[in-house]
């Protein structure tokens, strides 16, 4: 094997869809090969292209693994209180596995350049979005759809913050002001 570091996600489908997102998180989608893809996952390339038949469908396969795994280890759906814990946990997920939401923000430049790669973008924000909701709807809000995507896209920025222009610290603080903002923004009776 080539590099260790996709083989913590597993063998065979998922090592493949996690090299993917190591290699476009590392070098743009221009630096997509199957060859590339097959370092990252040390695997022959033939094994891609029998697994997912097309560069395509590569990518829309990675995009949802990514998003899931994301969603799964943020667990936005879960998220009791926007609080100091919360955002401990989404400041240590982005510094533990970055390539997951470097992977997503390349897809979704990429998406305006490239219109059949936007449905897969839209379903990433959807799904983020949802999760949301769902905290939200627990909380006794209703009609939670903008503010989902308000707090979701506050989240994000400061995800890519995080990622760019600032440290874990001053994200982590934001974080904890968005949920003293939510807080003040009472639910539903």
């Amino acid at each position: 094997m080539a590099n260790g570091r996709a083989r913590k996600y597993g063998d065979g489908r998922d090592a493949l869809l996690a090299a993917v997102v190591a290699v476009v998180a590392e070098k743009g989608l221009r630096g997509l090969t199957y060859r590339a893809v097959a370092e990252q996952a040390g695997v022959n390339n033939t094994l891609i292209s029998h697994h997912f038949g097309s560069r395509s469908a590569l990518l829309e396969a990675a995009m949802e693994w990514a998003s899931a795994r994301s969603i799964r280890l943020s667990d936005l759906s879960a998220t009791e209180e926007v609080n100091l814990e919360f955002a401990q946990a989404l400041v240590e997920l982005v510094r533990s596995e970055p390539e997951l939401q470097l992977f997503q923000y390349e897809m979704i430049l990429e998406s305006r350049r490239k219109p059949e790669l936007r449905p897969a973008a839209v379903k990433l924000y959807d799904s983020y979005v949802a999760s949301m909701q769902q905290a939200l709807e627990r909380h006794g809000y209703e009609d939670t759809g903008p503010l989902a995507r308000a707090i979701f896209a506050a989240l994000d920025g400061l995800v890519l913050q995080q990622l760019t222009v600032a440290g874990p610290d001053a994200v982590r603080e934001a974080i904890v002001r968005v949920g003293e903002l939510l807080e003040r923004q009472p639910a539903s009776p």
